[in-house]
């Protein structure tokens, strides 16, 4: 992988969660909707788990190819960028219920 590649990577995944926070949080708060405080629910559980599971792959990845471990220490400063982000999220998300 080259290492546009592999911060394209944690662009697209930061911005995926992001957005997704963004419409779960907004749109509970227009519509007073529960579904959308739901589905904010499970993308906190699963976006967790799939941040941390890429997290660990670009570890590995960086440290087994040397040559890439600056492209994905970046990549992965992006993507720790949604961690206070969904911390804030879910406070606001707790607090309204």
């Amino acid at each position: 992988m080259k290492n546009d590649e592999i911060i394209h990577t944690g662009k697209c995944t930061f911005w995926l969660f992001f957005i997704l926070g963004n419409i779960c949080l907004f749109g509970y708060l227009i519509t007073g909707n529960g579904s959308f405080a739901g589905g904010g629910f499970m993308l906190l559980i699963f976006g967790t788990i799939i941040n941390l599971l890429l997290v660990i792959g670009l570890l590995i990845y960086g440290i087994a190819s040397r040559s890439k471990l600056n492209a994905c220490l970046k990549a992965i400063g992006l993507l720790t960028i949604n961690i206070p982000i969904a911390y804030v999220y879910a406070v606001i998300g707790l607090s309204l219920n």
